[in-house]
């Protein structure tokens, strides 16, 4: 069940960027989230069609194969600033103060150098793809319907781009607490206890009712 944010803000640039960014992070989560839905509208099509009128959905799966990276990794940005991957809390929170602050910013820039990676590698992969000079810009296709697959290619290194303005915004936060020794720094996940998660779920069920 999900949780209110952990994050705090203030009136330092860092916060202000932090805010800034997440309203493109929110816009993709809301995408991501929207192609999630839409999958069960063309399982209602495919089958009813199917089954009542003997006239599946055509290109079904090509469908799927296009939506599949804006489901799986367009929300991944969004997803860092909340905290919500999976982390080793029970290690994480066993530190405090200084300690913990240099574990959480390591871990942040080897996150970096592995998506700064990541980003270059899903660009090229792109690039291999498209092509300006060819019908739909597009080197490939989908195999039933012959959809371009360049689009749901490039879905992959914008993501990852803004991962990586998260993460380094989350090293600047982790690293000014580090130097600072900050107890609880602004645009970063801070960590909880099982009793403040439990009663931050119970806040955020009695503001719904």
């Amino acid at each position: 069940m999900a949780s209110a944010s952990t994050v705090l803000q203030d009136g330092s640039l860092l916060s202000r960027l932090d805010r800034k960014l997440l309203r493109l992070e929110r816009v993709f989560a809301l995408l991501s989230g929207l192609a999630a839905f839409s999958l069960m509208f063309l399982a209602v099509r495919s089958v009813g069609g199917r089954k009542f009128f003997d006239a599946p959905l055509s290109g079904y799966v090509d469908y799927i194969e296009l939506l599949m990276p804006v489901i799986a990794i367009l929300g991944v940005s969004f997803v860092q600033r909340e905290g919500g991957h999976i982390r080793m809390d029970i290690l994480i929170g066993r530190l405090g103060g200084r300690a913990l602050w240099a574990a959480e910013l390591l871990s942040v820039v080897l996150i970096l150098i592995l998506m700064l990676a990541l980003l270059w590698g899903s660009w090229a992969h792109f690039q291999r793809s498209f092509d300006f000079s060819l019908p739909l810009w597009s080197r490939d296709s989908t195999i039933d319907i012959s959809a371009p697959i360049w689009p749901a290619k490039l879905v992959v290194p914008v993501a990852f781009a803004v991962l990586c303005l998260r993460l380094v915004l989350q090293a600047w936060a982790y690293g000014r607490a580090l130097v600072l020794g900050t107890e609880r720094p602004a645009a970063v996940p801070l960590v909880q206890t099982v009793a403040e998660h439990a009663r931050a779920e119970a806040e955020q069920l009695e503001g719904h009712d």
